[in-house]
């Protein structure tokens, strides 16, 4: 099978794809739109949402090295440092200072 790909074609999955995200995204505001509260049942899976999408896009990064799981890596200690200054200061930019100096530390010295 032969997949031509032109600018419009290109353009045209774009579209409709951003707009089945808007449909998808519009839908949950107008549902809960006619409710006068989120019922709890909803409520409490929508807030592990969040740490979940995350944890997704930062664990591949942290454990994963050259195509293979790595137990010790670099970015897995600046990732448990970082977690642990999140976790006790609450503060991003002391996160963000301190998973850097580990990281850069560790990696000089590995």
């Amino acid at each position: 099978m032969v997949l031509v790909t032109t600018p419009l074609s290109v353009w045209l999955v774009v579209t409709a794809v951003g707009a089945v995200s808007f449909v998808y995204r519009l839908s949950f505001f107008l549902l809960f739109g006619w409710l006068d509260s989120v019922p709890h049942r909803v409520q409490r899976p929508l807030e592990f949402v969040g740490p979940s999408v995350i944890a997704a896009l930062v664990l591949p990064a942290v454990l994963v090295q050259g195509g293979s799981v790595s137990v010790f890596t670099p970015e897995l200690a600046a990732a448990l440092v970082a977690a642990v200054v999140a976790w006790r200061t609450e503060n991003v930019a002391a996160t963000v200072a301190v998973g850097m100096v580990v990281l850069w530390t560790v990696g000089w010295l590995a």
